[in-house]
Parts: structure tokens; sequence; C-alpha cells
């Protein structure tokens, strides 16, 4: 068993990554703009669901293997950045072209949406890169590996959820803004633009 002093200092060494605006508070903005804060749940679950992804890799060794070839670590940034630009050009599309989704439609946005929250996260280079080169520093020779990479997965799977709800309540307080037509627009377009510029991002350090 990990020591709790070490899942805090993990902790405080993640939030700042956690606290950078990326792909899945993107996504919750987007979705929780237009559909309400119950699609806040399919975002946290999926991103939650690839932080464990990354976790079973790492235990698995995959990570390990990318780490040591570069050709594969950048088709693992190629391909999260160009699935960042093509869902940032595919809201943008949507935004443009499609109706704000109608309360009877949000049961069925609830898988797609958790999809792109676990494919966001999955294809994250950043989110790859706290498995592959932070967690290792608080690994404990001598004691089982993969139930320490699963408990600070846990604690930082924990630590995500909490800075999403904060950021589900900030804009639910904002329900009589966010639900107008114009502004939903606005963040579709936004929330696009974002997507593209970390796909650009990501593919650019490449």
């Amino acid at each position: 068993m990990i020591h709790p002093y070490a899942v805090a200092a993990f902790l405080l060494a993640v939030l700042p990554v956690i606290a950078t605006p990326g792909a899945s508070l993107t996504l919750l903005i987007q979705h929780v703009t237009a559909g309400g804060r119950r699609q806040a749940l399919p975002v946290i679950l999926g991103t939650v669901s690839g932080l464990y992804a990354h976790a079973a890799l790492a235990i698995a060794g995959l990570s390990a293997l990318v780490m040591r070839s570069s050709q594969a670590f950048t088709a693992v940034k190629l391909i999260g950045a160009a699935y960042l630009i093509g869902l940032g050009l595919w809201t943008w599309r949507s935004t443009t072209l499609l109706p704000p989704p109608m309360p009877a439609e949000r049961p069925k946005q609830t898988g797609s949406v958790y999809a792109q929250a676990l494919l966001a996260n999955v294809l994250n280079p950043k989110a790859a890169s706290i498995y592959l080169t932070l967690v290792p520093q608080f690994i404990v020779p001598g004691r089982p590996f993969g139930g320490q990479i699963l408990t600070l997965a846990t604690a930082h799977a924990l630590l995500m959820a909490v800075w999403l709800l904060t950021w589900t309540v900030l804009i639910h307080q904002g329900a009589h803004i966010v639900h107008k037509a114009r502004f939903k627009r606005v963040v579709g377009k936004v929330t696009a633009v974002v997507l593209v510029v970390l796909g650009v991002r990501a593919a650019a350090t490449t």
C-alpha cells in the first residue's frame, strides 16, 4: 500500500496539470451549457475512465514501451491531435447547422458524450505523460506495483471529478445566461476553436 503522504504529494504535483484548461473542461462547458447539469456526469465518467485506461497501460508496461519508442509516442500524439481537431470541426459544424438539443434528446446524447470525454482523455498526451513520467516517482520499490498505480489513479480521478463538479456548479449558477440560444452558439464556437487549438498544439509538439 502506498503511503498517504506520497498520495498527497502526487496530488499536489498533478493539480497544476488538472487546473490547466484542456479537452475535458472544454467538453464539460459545452455539454452542460447545451444540455444542463446532467450532461456533466458522462463527461466526468468518460474522463475518469480515461485516467484508469492510462493506469492500466502503465501497469501492463505498454506506457514504458511507448516511452522508449519515439515513433510510437509520436503516433499516439498525432492520433490524439487528429481526434481533437476533428471533434472541434464537428462541434463547429453542429453548432452552426443544428438547433440546440431538446430535453427529450438528452438520454440519446449520454453515450456519445461519454465516448467523446473518454477518447479525449485516452488520446491526450498530457494525461499519458502523467503516468509515463510523474507516477513512477511516487512508486515504492518492493511493494505491489499495480496496487500503487491504482491508488494514485483513484486519487487522480477523484481530484479530477471534484474539479469538473466545481466547474459544473459555476456554470449552473449562470443558468439564466447559459440557456440563451445566442450564448449556446457562442460557447459552441469557442469550444470548437479551443479543441482545434489543443489538437494543433499537440501535433506541433511531436
